[in-house]
């Protein structure tokens, strides 16, 4: 009898551990997309390099003419981010880890739009006024390479489909592995890797969208037919297309990733929803923060204030304020910043 017992024991432990291991292939998807954002949160925080504006020549000299309306409309933008904002915090006051788990399908898109918000209103201050994402993003590219934002954040990539080169990440060249960075090394490994998966996904995107049209498409010049393979040179005829991928093309894939498949793939991972939500927040805040700067540096920190001073009290007396304090008004001292005036 024992030796029947003991016959049973072990293939019921390998049969457990099969399903174990399934549920973690399934995971490892959502497992590389919390390890990016962790990575990019690590790097922020682990840098050598200063991670604030204060040592920015680009907000130095960053100067704007703005009317009253312009103010006025430079308030709703940044009322749509905080608004925003308000709602991801809020969300993370009320939930557990099974609440964080499903509450996926509001929280990517939130955060996203949050920031994408504040960008927008830092391109208004420079006279770009869209609501386009595409542009805004593409705008944002050339900021990004213009060291208008930290080098924590100041990465990018460029180049040709196979032949995408990584700027301003040193270390970007190594293979990244599937588990949470714990040293720069491996930050700068995964940033790198979602840099390059990113921007092929956007090289193929833009390739679908010009071999689907008659008129762009690539043919062949014996056949006349459009070509279904490309070689390098067919590639780098689109490069001009794509931009720079930037830390903001990575925060798009948020907004991919809302999709109802995208999500539940998401929901039933094994992985740690609540430090995902913390990554999600921390990077929101960082970046808010960086263009509320540009904003006050546009309009005058006395005039940011009363755009702070007239929020709605769960705004007004929250992180708005508290960023205010913290990381926007230090960096108006004596030499550091240009006072500027609101045109009348």
């Amino acid at each position: 009898m024992k030796k029947v017992q003991d016959e049973n024991v072990i293939p019921l432990f390998q049969e457990e551990q099969k399903l174990q291991d399934s549920a973690w292939r399934k995971s490892i998807p959502a497992q590389v997309f919390l390890n990016y954002f962790f990575a990019i949160n690590y790097h922020i925080t682990h840098s050598p390099e200063d991670a604030g504006l204060k040592n920015q020549v680009f907000l130095r000299q960053h100067s704007a003419d703005l009317s009253e309306k312009d103010v006025q409309a430079l308030a709703r933008i940044l009322n749509n981010s905080w608004s925003t904002e308000y709602a991801l915090r809020a969300t993370a006051e009320l939930g557990d880890e099974t609440y964080l788990r499903n509450a996926l399908h509001w929280t990517f898109p939130q955060a996203y739009y949050s920031i994408f918000a504040g960008l927008q209103a830092f391109l208004y201050t420079l006279g770009i006024k869209t609501n386009n994402e595409a542009a805004i993003r593409r705008e944002a590219g050339r900021l990004v390479v213009k060291n208008a934002y930290p080098r924590v954040v100041g990465y990018y990539a460029a180049g040709a489909y196979n032949d995408f080169s990584i700027h301003r990440l040193p270390l970007a060249g190594y293979k990244a592995g599937l588990q949470i960075a714990g040293k720069e090394i491996e930050a700068q490994a995964q940033i790198g890797q979602f840099l390059r998966t990113t921007r092929k996904l956007t090289a193929n995107a833009i390739r679908q969208q010009v071999q689907r049209n008659p008129a762009t498409a690539i043919r062949s010049s014996k056949t006349g037919e459009v070509l279904e393979k490309w070689s390098a040179q067919h590639w780098q005829q689109i490069t001009w297309r794509m931009g720079y991928t930037t830390l903001f093309d990575l925060l798009s894939r948020l907004r991919i990733s809302s999709s109802q498949k995208e999500i539940e793939r998401f929901v039933e991972a094994q992985i740690d929803f609540k430090l995902f939500h913390e990554c999600l927040l921390s990077l929101v805040s960082y970046l808010n923060g960086l263009h509320e700067s540009y904003v006050a540096q546009a309009i005058g920190l006395e005039q940011y204030r009363k755009v702070v001073a007239e929020l709605p009290e769960h705004l007004r007396t929250g992180f708005v304020s508290k960023r205010l304090q913290e990381q926007v008004a230090p960096l108006f001292t004596e030499g550091t910043t240009h006072q500027l005036s609101v045109a009348a």
